[in-house]
């Protein structure tokens, strides 16, 4: 049996994190196809900048201010979708934040805010959206975690632990949603350009736009695939790094990031937003 596909005649589809980069492409690219957008950001005016600049599509963008990490918050944003706009089709857990971290200068609050946004933030939405799904019979849910969730990797302690986290949630619950008619993907995105990425402090090997980023999304939502992970010719290396013994992976991190050779920070680094958020 084939599992569910959402279209636009199933209903809305749920994005967090639609105010800025990979969540604003996708909401643009998904209206672009007639899909009619439920968009929650914290950030009031980048939703209403996003609804105007989908005037004229075929689908449409309905702002719904919200915070993923207040759970209240978040069960009013399915309550909207429910009772204002329809049923909910599909669901694109998408909200995150980057901080990057460094061993010599730790901060408890780089950890609590990147749980909280990344890893609460996704239950928080995950719930009410499921059981709304659950009614219905039928929907799908995408998680955009990352290939930093593959492996550990420079400045990645806190966000990697919550993107590995996502991924094994979204192992973990596809076993019984399949048996729920609730269709579950997983999304590992490589490095995608945005103000946030270019200020990181090291290579970042097949770069792609957030527009890019929004085509393969969008086409691997409608496929079969568990995952959708892309540009394959890097997001594959990666997930060969894992497989390595210890030793060998360490020593290949170091040589190709140069992070052996790098000072340790002097001080507090400047907080910089992820591209999902």
């Amino acid at each position: 049996m084939r599992n569910f596909i959402a279209h636009p005649e199933h209903g809305i589809v749920w994005i967090s994190g639609a105010g800025s980069g990979i969540g604003r492409a996708l909401a643009l690219k998904l209206a672009g196809e007639g899909y009619r957008v439920a968009a929650t950001a914290r950030n009031h005016e980048k939703l209403v900048e996003l609804q105007v600049e989908a005037g004229g599509l075929p689908g449409s963008i309905i702002v719904l201010d919200g915070d993923v990490t207040d759970a209240e918050d978040m069960e009013h944003v399915m309550a909207s979708i429910e009772y204002e706009h329809g049923a909910l089709a599909m669901v694109i857990l998408n909200a995150g934040v980057y901080r990057p971290v460094h061993a010599e200068d730790l901060d408890r609050a780089d950890f609590e805010e990147t749980f909280a946004v990344n890893l609460s933030g996704v239950v928080n939405c995950l719930l009410p959206a499921i059981r709304h799904m659950k009614a219905k019979g039928q929907g799908q849910i995408a998680i955009v975690s990352s290939v930093t969730g593959y492996t550990g990797l420079p400045t990645s302690a806190a966000y990697g632990a919550t993107k590995a986290a996502l991924i094994n949630m979204a192992e973990s619950l596809k076993f019984d949603l399949d048996k729920m008619g609730i269709r579950i993907q997983l999304i590992n995105p490589g490095f995608v350009d945005t103000p946030a990425t270019r200020r990181n402090a090291f290579p970042m090997p097949a770069l792609i736009s957030p527009e890019v980023a929004a085509e393969r999304i969008a086409a691997g939502l409608k496929s079969q695939a568990f995952e959708i992970t892309f540009p394959r010719r890097f997001t594959y290396v990666l997930k060969l790094l894992r497989m390595l013994p210890y030793g060998l992976y360490f020593a290949l991190v170091n040589r190709s990031t140069g992070w052996r050779e790098r000072p340790l920070a002097a001080g507090r680094r400047p907080v910089t937003p992820h591209p999902a958020e």
